[in-house]
């Protein structure tokens, strides 16, 4: 049994490779369009055309593949055996026999494998570090491997303070419970949040609004994500740790990085998201 395994079946681990497998069968040539879009976005005026791009954190692929259409030589890697497959899967469907395209399993708190992965141009984890159990260790090891002058995309869970400490034992609730139960547990734990959501729409008479964040377009997301399984990853992802932004922001700037973009979730819960630049 691996390590990734030995945690899910203690409850110490979210199966995220499971909700990426299931996630799979939802891709198709929309969401991977909206998610070289969300790339294309999140870098700016950068030109992604033969830069080294490590996605770290894979899960499903998606973003690895969305940076290898951009025209990036790609490293993907993740340490749940089956995002790794996931990503392998993506890979084989959509480019297959692509040499600049490299998918490994590993983790970001294994020292010799951080060593052998080199530097990147990019270094793209989007809500991965606060996983780890160890979340400012992963973030200094991912800002490690940003090249002289490179790019640094992070995502980290926002830190609400008592709210957080609610989420973080729903999330323990979840890997706990039989696995029958858990879906139904998503559902229980997502009525009360659609309710807030469509609160407005609904007061001023324009249902259709919140509707519409179900539809497939607006389900998509803005990385091509799907409403569903975000919301199982948000209810189940566990370890769990957050942060504020301005922690984030110290963090990296004492590592020689300068803030670019910085989008958050108006202190709400979900993930704050970063583009650090490597300063030369």
């Amino acid at each position: 049994m691996t390590e990734n395994a030995s945690e899910i079946a203690k409850g110490q681990r979210f199966e995220f490779g499971k909700n990426w497998s299931e996630f799979l069968s939802v891709v198709d040539g929309h969401r991977i369009r909206r998610a070289e879009e969300a790339l294309r976005n999140l870098l700016g005026t950068y030109e992604p055309l033969d830069r080294k791009f490590l996605d770290l954190g894979s899960g499903s692929g998606l973003m690895s593949l969305a940076a290898r259409r951009l025209g990036m030589r790609v490293v993907s890697f993740d340490y749940d055996p089956s995002s790794v497959a996931c990503t392998k899967a993506l890979k084989s469907q959509y480019s297959p026999d692509d040499e600049h395209w490299t998918v490994l399993e590993g983790s970001i708190l294994d020292d010799d494998f951080v060593r052998s992965l080199g530097q990147y141009d990019v270094v793209y984890s989007w809500g991965v570090l606060h996983h780890t159990g160890a979340m400012w260790h992963a973030i200094e090891r991912a800002a490690g491997l940003v090249a002289v002058g490179g790019t640094l995309v992070i995502a980290i869970y926002n830190d609400q303070g008592p709210w957080s400490r609610v989420w973080r034992t729903i999330k323990v609730i979840y890997n706990r419970i039989p696995s029958w139960l858990r879906k139904p547990f998503v559902v229980l734990v997502m009525v009360p949040c659609e309710l807030r959501i469509a609160f407005v729409p609904i007061v001023k008479l324009k249902p259709m609004a919140y509707f519409s964040r179900w539809t497939r377009e607006a389900s998509e997301g803005n990385r091509g994500m799907s409403q569903w399984y975000d919301y199982v990853d948000w209810v189940g992802g566990y370890p769990f740790e957050v942060a504020k932004p301005e922690e984030v922001f110290t963090f990296c700037r004492g590592r020689g990085f300068s803030l670019e973009v910085l989008k958050t979730c108006a202190g709400d819960h979900g993930c704050n998201e970063f583009v650090f630049s490597q300063r030369s």
